[in-house]
């Protein structure tokens, strides 16, 4: 985000939401819980697409630019209730038969990958304005966790709710695993990110540890015990220069690790002191990383630390009715999505004057 986000109240306000509906209004049915998020990440959209996946078994792909458009406008609903050329919901895609729980863009194709309690894998080319269905699906024996492609879009890694962390080619959906079972985690694998110049990638677990693996060799180089003291690991991913973690865990404290030297560099501390974390979130860095951010789950705010030197921020109020369980800031715009239990997306962009 832009120097001096969150920083003072003024910048607090100067923030704008935008919440919207991932059902239409006509429709009698419970609406659907917003279960993942994921911004666009490559050199066709870089930052200009956001998608979300949900209860329903629904992946939805949205215009980032139309969003705001539409605010400016006075707009306040995104809900599908009509044709509309600048509608900021640009594809809408179903072929999961349970809940969506992880997504993520290809970086150099329009395609996107999904994952699922229907324990499958799903890409979806959504290109093709017509096409609602999956192109590839890999099957799996356990649901999905969390999903991360390569940098140059060949491999996709998989963690499931099982221990052993996945490869796939994304061509041929050969499936490769590390050759020494006692570098794999003892519990599900709630996270797993790769480095922007894939020589690492990492993976965060329920059994409280963060493991650094080797992007060639697919062995574990480095393990972080106990990482957040025995706490489940929530969310684990790199800087962009690769030389620290961000993690946070279900103690609601989320730490930056130095590589170099194997250990704890900064502890963000502050968010959960109205209650006890019962959720996994994920943290964030804004998109020029010169704050970290975390959802408070029982307060409803979004705590915020300076990166370099942990010094807390004012909080901001995020709006929603219930639980906050998703979280994901743009990688190149100051704008972040959020998702809850309350049935609402809603979507946060910085206003310039």
């Amino acid at each position: 985000m832009l120097t001096g986000f969150f920083c003072d109240q003024h910048l607090i306000q100067r923030y704008q939401i935008r919440s919207f509906d991932f059902f239409k209004k006509t429709s009698r049915k419970k609406p659907p819980l917003c279960r993942w998020r994921a911004f666009s990440y490559n050199s066709r959209h870089s930052g200009t697409l956001l998608a979300t996946g949900s209860a329903d078994c629904s992946i939805k792909i949205m215009d980032v630019e139309r969003i705001i458009a539409r605010e400016v406008r006075g707009e306040v609903s995104l809900t599908e209730n009509g044709p509309d050329a600048q509608h900021p919901i640009i594809r809408t895609l179903y072929d999961h038969i349970d809940e969506v729980n992880c997504l993520a863009f290809h970086p150099r194709e329009q395609i996107i990958v999904s994952g699922a309690n229907d324990f499958t894998v799903k890409m979806f080319d959504f290109s093709k304005t017509a096409v609602k269905r999956a192109m590839k699906t890999i099957f799996e024996v356990e649901p999905i966790r969390a999903l991360s492609f390569h940098p140059a879009g060949e491999f996709l890694l998989v963690a499931t709710s099982h221990p052993t962390l996945r490869l796939y080619n994304i061509e041929t959906q050969q499936c490769y695993v590390c050759s020494v079972p006692t570098d794999q985690h003892r519990d599900t694998i709630m996270d797993v990110n790769y480095s922007e110049n894939a020589r690492l990638y990492v993976t965060g677990s329920k059994d409280g540890d963060v493991k650094v693996w080797d992007g060639i060799s697919n062995r574990c180089i480095e393990t972080f015990q106990r990482a957040h003291d025995g706490a489940q690991i929530c969310s684990a991913t790199f800087t962009r220069n690769g030389k620290y973690i961000l993690t946070s865990g279900l103690d609601s404290i989320v730490k930056l690790w130095e590589l170099s030297t194997n250990r704890c560099l900064i502890a963000y501390t502050g968010a959960g002191a109205t209650g006890v974390q019962e959720y996994p979130i994920q943290a964030s860095f804004n998109h020029n990383e010169d704050y970290v951010l975390f959802p408070d789950e029982k307060s409803g705010s979004l705590c915020s630390w300076d990166a370099r030197n942990s010094d807390r921020k004012r909080l901001l109020a995020l709006g929603h009715t219930a639980a906050t369980r998703t979280f994901r800031h743009s990688p190149t715009m100051p704008a972040f999505i959020t998702g809850s239990d309350d049935f609402r997306a809603r979507f946060w962009y910085k206003k310039l004057a």
